[in-house]
């Protein structure tokens, strides 16, 4: 009786997961119940801004959006909006030398997109990163970005000195590059 159940829970599996969305939708659920991740939000909660087949992933380096949500920022690229997994990814579509405007950020607290120049970054917080080793979390208030910092460690920034934290994390790649080449 007991494998009956378990082969009927497989094929429900395998039939409920035959598009690929669903498939993402799945993996993104069983990470949420392995172990939630302080920036993943369930699907239904994430503001998902781009346009396409890919919209549910990030335009620059392909991570799923929901799952590192509160970390997402968006931003109209050589004029398409765009949304991005971190603001790392974003000042990488930077030095790329695209033109970027009208920067967004999720707010941690309400999970709405905000004007990141009006952001308040706490960065290097306990919390984990997104594509860094040095996590940066924005809110719509200092209060707010002084209670986290408070409650989770980090510096309280603004979206120009959070973006400079980021362009670093590219300064260490090609240090590497530069020596192998010598």
């Amino acid at each position: 009786m007991k494998r009956l159940v378990l082969v009927l829970a497989v094929i429900g599996l395998i039939v409920g997961c035959s598009s690929k969305e669903a498939m993402h939708t799945h993996k993104h659920a069983k990470m949420m119940k392995m172990g939630k991740m302080f920036q993943s939000v369930p699907m239904d909660q994430a503001a998902i801004l781009q346009k396409g087949e890919n919209r549910l992933h990030c335009s620059n380096c392909g991570m799923k959006l929901p799952m590192f949500y509160k970390t997402n920022h968006a931003a109209k690229v050589d004029g398409k909006v765009t949304q991005f997994c971190s603001i790392h990814c974003l000042a990488d579509v930077m030095r790329k030398g695209k033109k970027v405007t009208d920067i967004k950020v999720v707010d941690t607290n309400s999970l709405k997109f905000i004007d990141a120049k009006s952001a308040f970054y706490v960065v290097g917080s306990s919390k984990k990163g997104t594509m860094s080793g040095v996590s940066k979390y924005a809110f719509r208030t200092k209060a707010e970005a002084e209670k986290f910092a408070k409650e989770n460690g980090g510096k309280v920034m603004r979206f120009s000195e959070t973006l400079e934290v980021a362009k670093k994390d590219f300064a260490k790649p090609m240090k590497m590059k530069m020596m192998k080449k010598e």
